[in-house]
């Protein structure tokens, strides 16, 4: 017997109007499919694991409000170390002939 679960479908309307109720059911490990004039727009499923909340990213790290956003919706990774910028900016620097600029200019315009 093979085990079926339907999912749950949200127009766009109903889902603005019930956010905290579908938010609930994703919790839950449902996931819920949108529609936008009965056209499949997205789909919201449950993580693997849950974010670490703003608050505990921003005073973990030296990140600012907006970065520690990113960091607890996975979009950005926070940095593990500091950057020596120091050491950075010493780093030798390439050297580019003048023939590879005006081949790579010339590259860049295309047939233009």
């Amino acid at each position: 017997m093979r085990y079926y679960r339907a999912m749950r479908t949200a127009k766009i309307g109903v889902l603005r109007n019930q956010l905290s109720a579908y938010l609930r059911h994703v919790r839950n490990g449902e996931e819920v499919v949108i529609y936008d004039r009965n056209v499949l727009i997205a789909k919201i499923v449950p993580t693997d694991s849950p974010a670490p909340e703003v608050e505990t990213v921003l005073h973990r790290t030296g990140l600012t409000e907006e970065e520690a956003l990113l960091a607890s919706t996975r979009k950005m990774k926070p940095p593990t170390k500091q950057m020596d910028w120091d050491a950075f900016w010493a780093l030798p620097r390439p050297t580019v002939s003048d023939e590879a600029v005006r081949e790579a200019i010339e590259w860049a315009k295309g047939d233009r």
